[in-house]
């Protein structure tokens, strides 16, 4: 694991925080931890960041509203999965919970009253992609509900949350960026890597070509706009935390940078960094 500089230190001895990116990472099921690719390039990718001092991460498996925050305190995963192998049922991710976050967090909705839930822990959507960006766990994290699936309000939510970059915490939406799990066929499931089906091919290359123009406008309506509609989103919770990290920008018209692409038992892994 690269080892990386130890942090400014203020006149009274406290670290300075490093203003940090927000990331989308495609998580994938819970067995994409034994993918030596993925987890290669996940962790070439928390090489390349300043060490955060606190990470806020909302999942595609937390549909909830109003605005809930979980994992204040370090409690048992949630295994929100089925029909795998016992040993991923037997995961940890030890985090400390971020307390002091939620109550930030909170501050900065006005509007709302975020619920605290002290019980609820690391969903699979955010312990697998931590546990290869930062393995010994040692970094306090909280995860945030998705409130609603809409990609305008999302975006918003974003905005609000991007003052927290400049206060070292690493704001993370996690999904996928194909996600049409109905439509797979065995060899996928028998396979990682199987060659894509066309839907999943047609929409990540929509997806590419999108974000590298920038046109948040275009990602928002996905439904209408992207090919391989409706079999790469059956369901869109997946899609949608892409929309509070692109909300998290400090510019939103510039393109984000692709850091991961390929696919993944037909799936495409496509994950970005914006500044």
């Amino acid at each position: 694991m690269a080892v990386l500089p130890a942090p400014e230190r203020a006149p009274d001895g406290d670290a300075v925080p490093t203003s940090l990116p927000a990331l989308f990472i495609s998580h994938g099921a819970p067995p994409l931890v034994e993918d030596r690719r993925w987890t290669g390039e996940l962790t070439q990718l928390a090489a390349t960041l300043p060490r955060p001092t606190r990470i806020l991460i909302v999942s595609a498996h937390w549909e909830a509203a109003p605005l809930m925050l979980g994992a204040t305190e370090t409690v048992p995963l949630v295994y929100d999965f089925g029909g795998f192998p016992r040993r991923f049922y037997e995961a940890t991710y030890p985090a400390p919970g971020a307390p002091d976050l939620a109550e930030r967090v909170q501050a900065m909705m006005p509007d709302t009253t975020p619920v605290v839930r002290t019980d609820r822990g690391l969903d699979h959507g955010a312990y697998v992609p931590l546990s290869v960006l930062y393995p010994q766990a040692d970094v306090p994290v909280l995860q945030m509900s998705l409130p609603t699936l809409d990609p305008e309000t999302l975006l918003d939510l974003g905005r609000r949350l991007r003052p927290l970059r400049d206060e070292g915490v690493l704001i993370v939406g996690s999904g996928f960026t194909t996600h049409g799990l109905p439509f797979l066929t065995r060899e996928h499931w028998r396979s990682p890597d199987a060659p894509p089906p066309g839907w999943s091919v047609e929409f990540d290359a929509w997806a590419r070509e999108t974000l590298a123009r920038g046109d948040v406008e275009s990602l928002a309506a996905f439904r209408d706009r992207a090919p391989g509609m409706p079999y790469a989103h059956p369901t869109i919770e997946h899609f949608a935390p892409l929309f509070v990290t692109l909300g998290a920008s400090s510019d939103e018209e510039a393109p984000p940078a692709q850091v991961i692409d390929g696919f993944w038992m037909g799936l495409a892994k496509r994950s970005l960094q914006v500044a």
